[in-house]
């Protein structure tokens, strides 16, 4: 049941990239743009942390 689920969503997810690949874009670089912002956070938090 769950293989046929995520086959689902998968393919609803091509085919929304498909027929929607400005607003696809704009999910992706955000997500980009979270997942950059958490390493440099960490980054940071290390880096702080290292000067005491």
């Amino acid at each position: 049941m769950k293989k046929v689920l995520g086959s689902v969503l998968l393919v609803l997810l091509v085919f929304w990239i498909g027929t929607n690949p400005g607003p696809a874009a704009d999910v992706a670089r955000g997500i980009g743009d979270g997942v950059a912002e958490i390493f440099t956070n960490i980054g940071t938090f290390f880096v702080d942390l290292s000067r005491g």
